[in-house]
């Protein structure tokens, strides 16, 4: 089992339900989040694209972040799920520097904090609270390894990137386009 995300950016309309339902489902504090949404240009007047992004931790399968944390804190849990232990934190912010997506914050309670798949929900057999909440379901959430998951037919199916593919880290959420 290894969980991954699509993000299909021909149908998010940048809504931030997404963000909303992460910070009420894992009480992150105002001011804060865990997931954003990016708009992203591209061309020159008048012919310019837009691309909307949802964007979060990519649980990476070559985690700098969690090479780099000197306490442990940071770790790798089933499915590959990248977690921050916050009693084991000591906020000295090196993850948050390995990180090449800005996927990190410092809590103010003295940790590091992220997205981390809503692990509490998905290992019930639940999805994430943000692909839960998404009106135009552009967020499906999956199992890399089973070929019938929803999320390998996307990536079979439909052309699509990772963020930094030159950082090497072996990004598990995928921007369909």
């Amino acid at each position: 089992m290894r969980y991954a995300m699509t993000m299909d950016t021909k149908k998010c309309v940048g809504c931030s339900d997404c963000v909303v339902a992460c910070q009420t489902e894992n009480n992150v504090p105002l001011g804060y989040c865990r997931d954003w949404i990016v708009e992203h240009t591209a061309g020159t007047y008048p012919h310019l694209d837009l691309e909307i992004r949802s964007e979060r931790c990519n649980q990476c399968d070559n985690t700098p972040c969690v090479r780099t944390c000197p306490t442990g804190a940071s770790h790798v849990i089933e499915g590959g799920i990248v977690k921050v232990t916050p009693e084991e934190c000591i906020g000295c912010g090196a993850c948050i520097q390995a990180c090449p997506y800005d996927a990190r914050y410092f809590h103010p309670d003295g940790y590091v904090d992220k997205c981390t798949f809503c692990d509490h929900r998905v290992h019930k057999g639940q999805t994430t609270a943000c692909v839960a909440v998404c009106p135009t379901k552009s967020l499906t959430l999956g199992d890399l390894d089973d070929p019938n998951s929803e999320v390998s037919i996307l990536l079979r199916d439909r052309k699509w990137k990772v963020l930094a593919p030159e950082a090497g880290t072996k990004p598990h959420v995928f921007f369909l386009i």
